[in-house]
């Protein structure tokens, strides 16, 4: 996170592991010793759900993929540590989730808004003649975010690039995200905007590290979506889960 309003992304869970939604929600958040309590932060419940046309078999087929998320629009005082709960309403009791820690202002992490993004070259289907298994792990392969490099893209014209491994996601909502990109690249008909999915691993496998794309945006996490604007400045970062009418308005914004 940066010091200032964040958009914070994530899911609730029972001790069941059964994912809880449709429910108010808030954050709060403080120093690790306890002062400075800020909140609450309501959330909101984001839709990851799409088109029965633009759902991917690596989706439907994970009973654990992910389905709704909640988003918070957290405010940072500053740079530095900090703790966050979320306190969730649920059959007229108010139960407090476990703390996390994250710190704000930390550099050497992915480009924030207003920074140009690397400009790097990203695989197409015509750099693996068609073979689409060799750069994505959805099934079936999405060709339509397949076909722009990020390179000849950049700078051109405003962009929505995904980072993101469905069949080997940490998070379990690579799978849904790439989905609701596909959805979302579907429904634009202004032509005005690129689309393009990268995966994370070298070779498709964890055990060969990074790929060089992944690596230059210097992502701890997956999925990753960078909305760039038609001078190659970033608009919006999202990392974690997004719906469809997110990546509407960020592309918009965009200038798309």
């Amino acid at each position: 996170m940066e010091p200032g309003r964040n958009r914070y992304g994530f899911a609730i869970f029972d001790t069941a592991r059964k994912q809880v939604s449709d429910v108010p929600v808030a954050i709060y958040i403080a120093r690790p010793d306890g002062t400075g309590l800020k909140g609450p932060f309501v959330a909101r419940s984001e839709s990851l759900a799409v088109k029965p046309q633009y759902q991917s078999l690596t989706s439907s087929s994970d009973p654990d993929s992910a389905k709704t998320v909640y988003v918070a629009d957290i405010d940072v005082p500053r740079k530095g540590k900090y703790v966050a709960a979320a306190v969730v309403r649920q059959d007229g009791r108010s139960v407090v989730t476990s703390p996390f820690e994250f710190r704000a202002g930390s550099s050497g992490g992915p480009p924030v808004a207003g920074e140009r993004a690397p400009k790097v070259h990203t695989p197409t289907l015509a750099d693996v003649a068609g073979d689409g298994a060799r750069i994505s792990t959805r099934e079936p392969v999405p060709k339509a975010l397949l076909e722009e490099d990020l390179f000849d893209a950049y700078g051109r014209q405003p962009v929505a690039l995904l980072f993101a491994t469905p069949a080997l996601c940490q998070s379990r909502v690579c799978g849904p995200v790439v989905d609701v990109l596909a959805q979302a690249q579907a429904e634009d008909t202004s032509g005005r905007a690129a689309y393009i999915t990268n995966e994370i691993y070298r070779d498709n496998r964890v055990d060969r590290g990074l790929r060089s794309q992944p690596a230059a945006y210097r992502l701890p996490t997956e999925p990753w979506l960078f909305v760039l604007d038609a001078n190659g400045k970033v608009v919006e970062r999202i990392e974690g889960a997004f719906s469809v009418d997110e990546v509407k308005r960020a592309v918009a914004r965009a200038g798309g």
